[in-house]
């Protein structure tokens, strides 16, 4: 669809049917660059996402001196391939990561690895979001790292390596702090341990997709106990890398098979993908009889799109462990509460750091017309855009924030048929 300052969906009325394939994992792709550019030869990953995302992290890697490579196929599938040394380069000036929170955590930490000065900068949503915990970590594993009073931008002096062999971190806020370390760990000259500071940690099966990926490159990592990683100094190695479709873009389409008793083929078993996300396959089966609570602490993603879901529910559901929300792009609990309030006033509040969505069968019949804000959050924008299906009169504002992780979202929901009328 090409570009607009907003989008009119028209509910389909029937149910949709078709074949989609969802684009590639835009956790396991930034993974997988930074891997490659840390690595020693030249890595093809196939499967992956082209996005604002992964755009943000293939370019710091070329400023950091690692030749990436961006190719597509006939129909449209993205192959990276990235050409490594085995170590990074001081860029000769900041990087600029828009809001993508991966290449910012991340490359904040493998900034640590690089012989001089690096700093990372994003747009004024990133320079909102948390990072101080990190940056603590490694100032205590010896490497100077300065924050902007908890965000971004960072100033790192990095030293080569970590001068230290251990660290105690908060995850409370993001498990990408500790991804970050981990990765970055395997290229020192020594064993580095990583331990959580408490039980709490978001979303720890992204931890383990970074254990996976790490390992897919050569990395010797041994999990000690439930908060505690041991990770050898092998660095990486080259090498042929899939990435599985995202899991977090698949709910949106399975959310809109279940809305409108279509049959959508993605082409993958919810059971085949690793991604934490994949989880909510299950939970969105069971609509219109959704759980009265659902945690969402360990698929934090896919929580927007239940929401959405959730407003045509039977009856009320809750949302916990979703604190994290409040930190990602944007607070996406209140934006939730507010954009669903928007098409009927009532239909969620916040409380505490909980979302409850009252859930109306009949919602379709009691709304009105609504103007979603997007905050410039794609998972706002995609979600509520399934409130559309049912609603007439649903208007997304800057739809083409989706490109932050699923560039063809508009263009496969027209090819399942659903109407659209750019403003």
């Amino acid at each position: 669809m090409a570009r607009a300052d907003a989008v009119t969906i028209t509910p389909p009325r029937r149910p949709l049917v078709g074949r989609v394939t969802p684009p590639g994992s835009k956790s396991i792709t930034n993974r997988a660059l930074l891997l490659a550019g840390l690595a020693r030869g030249e890595s093809v990953l196939t499967g992956a996402l082209a996005s604002d995302d992964t755009g943000h992290m293939a370019e710091a890697l070329r400023r950091m001196g690692v030749p990436v490579r961006q190719d597509e196929d006939a129909n449209g599938a993205t192959t990276f391939v990235v050409s490594g040394a085995g170590r990074l380069a001081a860029p000769d000036r900041p990087l600029f990561l828009g809001n993508a929170g991966t290449a910012m955590r991340f490359l904040t930490a493998a900034a640590a690895l690089v012989e001089g000065v690096v700093v990372l900068d994003g747009d004024a949503h990133m320079r909102r979001r948390p990072i101080g915990p990190l940056t603590a970590a490694l100032g205590a594993l010896g490497v100077a790292a300065r924050d902007t009073a908890g965000c971004p931008p960072v100033t790192v002096h990095g030293r080569g390596g970590f001068p230290a062999d251990g660290v105690t971190i908060d995850a409370g806020l993001s498990s990408q702090y500790v991804s970050a370390l981990l990765m970055a760990a395997a290229c020192g000259d020594r064993p580095v341990t990583v331990a959580l500071s408490g039980a709490e940690i978001g979303a720890r099966g992204y931890v383990d997709l970074t254990l996976a990926a790490m390992r897919a490159f050569g990395a010797d990592v041994v999990q000690e106990d439930a908060g505690r990683w041991r990770v050898s100094p092998t660095g990486y190695r080259a090498c042929a890398y899939r990435v599985e479709p995202d899991a977090s873009a698949a709910t949106y389409l399975w959310a809109a098979e279940q809305l409108t008793g279509g049959a959508i083929d993605l082409g993958v078993a919810p059971a085949d993908m690793t991604q934490p996300d994949a989880a909510a396959h299950g939970v969105i089966a069971r609509f219109p009889n959704l759980p009265e609570t659902i945690d969402g602490s360990q698929m934090q993603d896919a929580v927007p799109t239940l929401a959405a879901l959730a407003a045509f529910n039977e009856t009320p559901v809750r949302f916990v462990g979703i604190a994290n929300l409040r930190v990602k792009e944007c607070d996406r609990v209140h934006a939730m509460a507010t954009e669903l309030d928007r098409v009927r006033p009532g239909l969620a509040r916040e409380e505490g750091d909980d979302l409850v969505v009252v859930g109306d069968p009949d919602l379709a019949a009691t709304a009105r017309p609504a103007r979603i804000e997007t905050y410039a959050d794609h998972r706002i924008a995609m979600s509520m855009a399934l409130v559309g299906l049912r609603v007439p009169g649903v208007t997304i504002l800057d739809p083409g924030c989706t490109a932050k992780t699923y560039p063809r979202f508009w263009d496969d929901l027209a090819g399942l048929g659903v109407s659209l009328r750019p403003d």
